[in-house]
């Protein structure tokens, strides 16, 4: 997904930080507050259709209340945008991250008790206390093999990527539930500790220099096209979530490059390298 600006902020109120940059019937330091629900869109005017997604602990800036609706600004990438009031919760420091493509928050530390909600990949936790089996959170009991802690982060994003294969292709989702090429991207990266905006544009301009034209792709490369983005495995496949198998799956690079200019999608625009 691409093309979503992170500002200017759409509502009347604008951040503080924003002041002489923007204008503003009015100026606030905004509202620090987490997601408390497992998976919510992000939209560019109350009920409109959804932009990106925002998942289960992620901290955001609730900039203006409208009944039932808040404007909201995303901690880790700065995208903006309008999301249910309910969705929030007060904020909490994150201890540990999902790291398996799904688990559930149990309501007691029993597998045999009922579950409390879902979550996927990437959502930070704020862990209470913890045994053998179970890490506890304000909202239950998680399974211990399902998270780790934020620090140290992982140091692979292709294999973080690889966790989510077969998950259904969802323009502007983020999450195991549906997720597209660029949340795909963004996922495997913070997870390794990387900074990356939400939309393959934002992306692409993030990360430096196209490679020089020829270069052989290495583990973690990422290929661009228009609106569309995908990671290098190695020399010869990629991994992408894509509306050609709808899912997050593998492609051979040259079966890949010759599928999408034959489409008629757009040519291709280079490879760059995130740790270059």
């Amino acid at each position: 997904m691409s093309d979503r600006r992170l500002t200017p902020f759409s509502g009347r109120i604008a951040l503080e930080t924003l002041r002489g940059q923007v204008a503003a019937e009015a100026f606030t330091e905004g509202e620090p507050a987490r997601v408390i629900l497992p998976v919510v869109d992000l939209s560019p005017a109350p009920g409109a259709l959804r932009d990106r997604q925002l998942i289960f602990g992620a901290a955001v800036t609730v900039i203006e209340r409208r009944g039932a609706a808040a404007f909201v600004q995303a901690a880790a990438d700065g995208y903006c945008g309008w999301v249910p009031a309910v969705a929030f919760g007060a904020p909490a420091r994150p201890t540990h991250v999902v790291s398996a493509a799904a688990t559930h928050v149990y309501r007691e530390a029993s597998i045999k008790r009922g579950e409390v909600m879902s979550l996927s990949l990437g959502a930070r936790l704020a862990v209470l206390d913890e045994d053998a089996k179970f890490l506890r959170i304000a909202e239950g009991y998680v399974p211990r093999p399902h998270l780790r802690p934020l620090d140290p982060p992982e140091t692979d994003p292709v294999a973080v990527a690889e966790r989510l294969l077969g998950t259904p292709y969802l323009w502007g989702g983020n999450s195991r539930e549906g997720i597209d090429c660029s949340g795909l991207v963004q996922v495997a990266l913070a997870l390794c500790g990387r900074v990356c905006p939400a939309d393959s544009d934002q992306q692409s301009r993030a990360f430096g220099d196209f490679l020089p034209a020829g270069t052989v792709p290495q583990r973690g490369d990422l290929f661009f096209w228009k609106g569309h983005v995908a990671m290098a495995c190695d020399g010869e496949r990629l991994i992408h979530a894509n509306g050609h198998t709808m899912s997050v799956a593998h492609e051979g690079i040259a079966a890949c490059l010759a599928r999408i200019e034959a489409a008629g999608d757009g040519p291709f625009l280079g490879l760059k390298r995130p740790g270059a």
